[in-house]
């Protein structure tokens, strides 16, 4: 068992880490910047992200030395109890291309349970922050909130991406779509799983979801959102067994206290469901793993 004073060690621990490389990516951020591809052409890279990766990476086991990290550009190092899944930067394509929607996101799990982490959004100089005891922005007291009626509320989705009108099939793919345009009173897609997910946690938007995230992306994310009120639903998507845990899944919708969102809901496990019915190749995930 963890106890709340090493959750908030740990909470201090990625909030610091979430802001060490705040300096040097502000400086980049809106200059001429070389990108790289990784998987395919909407998947981008930039020399940004491995640096502070690794600056990040070194930070964490200097203070925490009985850790383990994953970061998204340099796989796992180090062995420990404390799991920590770190992306460098959330929403590359954004910062690369000078939209000010871009994040840092720092979790930390124990035991397979996410414990404490931080998101950082260094343009706007905002930190959300997690443990066992609450959620913080700024140091502020978190609470989360939504409107009851789907019909009013604002949707942050990426849905659909090119994967998913492969995935899905594109007639498919549009039609749920359609369906969340149409249901919602806006829909946005701002490109950073992460920051979008705190959003909900802070109330400034009602609900988002997202079929192609991984755990860096969203550890710290879920907890943030949990203990400032608000609920995960976690989605399968025929990538991982149905008891992984939730920061393994690769599909989410989040919601804020509040919300009763039936479409929304009846759409994502409906592509959830289609895709574990397809029978792609599922992963064994014991939780904390990757």
């Amino acid at each position: 068992m963890i106890g709340i004073d090493e959750a908030r060690h740990l909470r201090d621990v990625a909030e610091r880490a979430s802001k060490l490389m705040r300096e040097p990516l502000l400086a980049a951020f809106r200059s001429h910047i070389s990108v790289d591809y990784k998987v395919d052409l909407h998947d981008v890279v930039t020399r940004y992200d491995k640096e502070s990766e690794i600056a990040i990476r070194a930070f964490i086991l200097g203070e925490v030395p009985d850790s383990a990290v994953l970061g998204e550009e340099e796989g796992a190092s180090g062995e420990g109890r404390v799991q920590w899944y770190v992306d460098p930067i959330d929403g590359t394509a954004n910062f690369a291309r000078g939209l000010a929607f871009w994040c840092v996101s720092v979790g930390a799990v124990i035991d397979g349970e996410i414990v404490a982490g931080a998101v950082y959004d260094p343009v706007a100089d905002l930190l959300f922050s997690a443990d066992l005891s609450g959620a913080w922005l700024n140091g502020e007291r978190l609470k989360s909130r939504s409107v009851p009626d789907e019909r009013h509320a604002a949707l942050i989705t990426g849905y659909p991406v090119e994967r998913d009108l492969r995935l899905d099939g594109r007639d498919r793919a549009l039609a749920n779509f359609s369906e969340l345009v149409e249901t919602f009173s806006a829909l946005r897609r701002p490109g950073s799983a992460a920051l979008s997910i705190c959003h909900v946690a802070a109330g400034w938007t009602d609900a988002a979801a997202g079929f192609g995230v991984n755990a860096w992306d969203v550890a710290a994310s879920i907890l943030i959102l949990r203990q400032a009120g608000g609920s995960y639903r976690s989605l399968t998507l025929g990538k991982v067994d149905a008891g992984a845990r939730d920061f393994m899944c690769p599909g989410y919708v989040a919601l804020g206290e509040g919300a009763d969102y039936p479409t929304l809901m009846r759409v994502a496990r409906d592509i959830s469901d289609r895709r574990d019915a397809a029978g792609r190749p599922k992963l064994s995930v014991a939780g904390g793993g990757a």
